[in-house]
């Protein structure tokens, strides 16, 4: 069995999938970063260099960024007073120093092992080169800047993978999770409802590393919700939710985070008034700004839906129902399980709600106990891999 399940290449899980897409070559700035990633139904791409160090000078990945990672960026320190001069910065301004080693290429001959090692060694993606995977066919994605040299490996690929083969590693995916020793403690993930908003942004940065999200809790610890980098991506107006954040508690956040339409107009006046407060006054004017461009857009697209789903209208009702089925729940409904949920319960509800991580609470008062995360559901296998037969 474990000859077999590790002797596979990492080739065999790229069949079928879809090629990366980038950044477009004009995308100089973190200005241009969101105009690609809002113009794209894509949550992610991939930001690409030249490796100069390679005979061809050939391209490589470099980093992956989404809408969660500007939302971040806008909210340090300084950029919230002067927000247009943080979206004309470069795009480095959005990678971690050094490359974090979040994003690690491998080649499509590396062993399911191999790689398996470089997620459980804290890489957030694979990166693997799909130009030449023998006589194995690989989808090269469309036009637009898909990047038909690579597709990317997350861990939920390699969670399926063991999944299709769970029957060898009886009876481990039986046993409780608790059991396993697979609950951590959430502490570093967790803030209370009452909180300022901007006490998330440092915490979102790790969910964003970690593909977790931020458990929202009572003063006396129950899961009250979750707010996750999925979740802010899903939003359009990145410039009103990076001034959500500096104005608003986290419990109204959530509230302001949900919803997909037109924002509730009390806590829309209750940020532009703290904004002038704070005097955030660049802020304030780029949210306005945003925020009638997307009314005028909506007021367009509602006008000429009627004509074709073709046109304009039934264009941003896809992007919206694609970006409703990637985050799956509200900011109220978290993904839990109890600690008694055998490994493979874990598992299959993960993915069926395409989230990379579960919220552990008690079964009787709701209290959060901790998180299991694919990466925790990956190590089992990994251990199970060197036991001898």
């Amino acid at each position: 069995m474990a000859v077999r399940l590790v002797s596979n290449e990492v080739s065999d899980l790229c069949i079928g999938k879809p090629a990366v897409r980038s950044l477009p070559p004009s995308a100089s700035t973190v200005g241009d970063v969101l105009a690609a990633l809002r113009k794209g139904d894509e949550p992610h791409l991939a930001v690409l260099v030249v490796d100069r160090t390679a005979p061809e000078k050939r391209s490589t990945v470099s980093g992956k960024l989404c809408v969660a990672d500007v939302i971040c960026y806008l909210c340090s320190e300084g950029n919230l007073a002067s927000p247009a001069v943080a979206l004309e910065r470069p795009v480095s301004a959005l990678l971690p120093v050094g490359g974090g080693g979040l994003v690690r290429r491998v080649e499509p001959q590396f062993s399911i092992l191999e790689a398996l090692d470089l997620i459980l060694d804290g890489a957030q993606s694979l990166v693997v080169s799909i130009r030449s995977v023998g006589r194995k066919k690989v989808v090269h994605g469309g036009a637009g800047g898909a990047v038909a040299d690579f597709c990317w490996l997350t861990h939920e690929d390699f969670v399926r993978y063991f999944l299709n083969s769970i029957a060898h590693f009886s009876p481990i995916p039986t046993l409780s999770i608790d059991a396993l020793g697979l609950v951590r403690s959430a502490d570093a993930l967790t803030v209370c409802h009452d909180e300022p908003g901007l006490a998330l942004v440092p915490l979102i940065r790790r969910a964003l590393s970690d593909q977790t999200a931020v458990a929202v809790v009572t003063d006396d610890g129950r899961l009250l919700g979750e707010i996750s980098p999925a979740s802010l991506c899903a939003c359009d107006e990145t410039v009103a939710v990076a001034a959500g954040i500096a104005t608003l508690t986290v419990g109204d956040l959530m509230s302001f985070i949900d919803y997909y339409g037109s924002r509730p107009d009390s806590l829309v006046r209750l940020v532009k008034s703290r904004l002038k407060e704070k005097g955030l006054k660049e802020m304030l004017e780029l949210m306005e700004d945003e925020l009638s461009s997307l009314s005028n857009s909506s007021s367009s697209s509602t006008s000429s839906s009627s004509s074709s789903d073709d046109e304009l209208g039934g264009k941003q009702l896809r992007r919206l129902r694609s970006r409703c089925l990637s985050t799956g729940r509200r900011a109220e409904e978290p993904e839990v399980c109890h600690p008694g949920s055998s490994l493979v319960a874990a598992m299959v509800q993960a993915l069926a709600h395409r989230v990379s991580y579960l919220w552990v609470v008690d079964e009787d008062d709701y209290s959060l106990m901790g998180i299991v995360t694919f990466a925790d559901m990956l190590s089992v296998f990994r251990e199970q891999l060197l036991c001898p037969p």
